[in-house]
């Protein structure tokens, strides 16, 4: 092969090379949510969208690639101090979005941290001015405030902040300590409350539950009582007018009155027995009902006014009429009558009256004059 020829061949093959270098820098293929940005002899030429787009070779250069979609970062812990002087680290969540790519490449250098560090500084004049209980139980606040201050910082950046979320807060070890300290006993004070509230409770419906049965067990005995009288009340209504209906004497009487006499006197601490004065009478009707004397069933003695000797009434004598026995202690009782004002008088120095003899005992001594 001569030398003219392999000449030939290598000017060939530099120019496919060449040809096939400009085709592949003309044809820009951009995908679906990304941009490209353009420059043309070192300006900003245009922004492809996606699709096929053809460049003019070694002119038009690509200056940057531009995802679209909603991105998030996670920044690391970050100390801040709270208005009472506490230091707490705080994990922060940035969900941001382009929305314009030529302001994203040429308003600032590195938008990613430029958030970050916008974040940072945002962070701390919001919880400079919240202590650590607030920073603790305001993160609604806290993220509405961020994403505000976010948002209008970087909307000239063409960067969309759509959320900003605290990931983490964590205070010194020794005041986590303490809180959960505080929130134990929090916690057992409730308990507590809550044990005392149910013992209460518990206390108040017993009380009304023994209140109710002392009032209904009251009511049971009353209404018991009530229907035990109406019964006892029927019950003696229906003897009395079963008596009255059978024309009861009161020999009957006299005889039934007797069988309860020892049920009266049964007793194991019966120490005396006490005998109704209706005996008397009681024994003279049943005297009388069997055909005896009724003076015969008495048992009381009187004294003889003859020899002062009380008789026995049970001795098988005859005993004296009791009208004439009546008016025989009448006379005595004149009698006594008279002797005690004769000795009241002798005992005054003046005269007496003699006293009549009535026949029975021995007359006083007349005084001399």
């Amino acid at each position: 092969m001569e030398p003219g020829d392999t000449i030939l061949l290598i000017v060939l093959a530099l120019v496919v090379l060449m040809v096939g270098t400009t085709i592949a820098k003309a044809i820009r293929i951009v995908p679906q949510a990304t941009s490209v940005i353009v420059e043309r002899l070192g300006r900003y030429s245009r922004t492809l969208e996606p699709g096929l787009h053809f460049l003019v070779p070694f002119v038009d250069r690509p200056r940057a690639v531009v995802d679209l979609r909603e991105q998030v970062v996670s920044f690391p812990p970050q100390p801040v101090i709270t208005s009472d002087n506490l230091v707490v680290n705080i994990d922060t969540v940035i969900y941001f979005q382009p929305t314009d790519p030529k302001a994203a490449v040429y308003e600032i250098y590195n938008y990613i941290q430029g958030i970050e560090q916008l974040t940072v500084t945002t962070l701390r004049n919001v919880i400079g001015s919240l202590d650590l209980e607030q920073t603790l139980t305001s993160r609604d606040q806290i993220n509405g405030q961020l994403r505000g201050v976010l948002d209008e910082a970087t909307g000239r950046w063409g960067i969309r902040v759509n959320r900003v979320e605290l990931k983490a807060i964590d205070p010194p070890a020794s005041v986590q300590d303490s809180m959960e300290k505080q929130m134990r006993a929090e916690r057992d004070r409730r308990a507590a409350i809550l044990n005392a509230e149910g013992v209460k409770q518990s206390q108040i419906l017993t009380a009304e539950g023994d209140k109710q049965s002392a009032i209904l067990r009251a009511e049971g005995q009353a209404q018991a009582a009530v229907l035990k009288a109406q019964g006892e009340s029927k019950a003696i209504l229906q003897v009395f007018d079963a008596i009255h209906r059978g024309d009861a004497d009161p020999k009957l009487l006299a005889y039934q009155y007797l069988q309860m006499l020892p049920q009266i006197a049964n007793g194991t601490a019966s120490k005396m027995w006490i005998v109704p004065t209706e005996l008397t009478q009681a024994l003279s009707s049943i005297s009388g009902a069997l055909g005896g004397d009724p003076a015969v069933a008495s048992p009381t003695a009187y004294r003889s006014p003859d020899t002062g000797i009380a008789d026995n009434p049970f001795d098988g004598t005859q005993l004296e009429d009791p009208n004439e026995a009546l008016e025989r202690a009448r006379q005595e009782a004149a009698g006594a009558s008279a002797e005690a004002e004769a000795d009241s008088r002798r005992a005054s120095g003046g005269a007496t009256t003699p006293i009549p003899n009535t026949g029975y005992g021995t007359p006083p001594e007349q005084p001399q004059g």
